[in-house]
């Protein structure tokens, strides 16, 4: 009765531990081919501030958000 309650135990971290993982490689491959932010947003953002972007201005913020992707 014991070993049962263990199996079943140990298998629940096991899932939870590999859920996990599978989960996070899942939502890092979205992310990458659907971000969030693009540079017609960041360039919206930045005319709405009232700052006219360069593509240099733009590219260092595209870098900087990819950098923590």
């Amino acid at each position: 009765m014991w070993m049962d309650i263990l199996y079943v135990v140990i298998g629940l971290i096991i899932g939870v531990v590999v859920g996990f993982f599978i989960s996070q490689r899942y939502t890092k491959k979205m992310m990458k081919e659907n971000p969030p932010i693009n540079e017609e947003m960041i360039k919206a953002m930045m005319t709405q501030m009232g700052r006219k972007p360069s593509q240099k201005q733009v590219n260092q913020m595209m870098k900087s958000m990819n950098k923590y992707m």
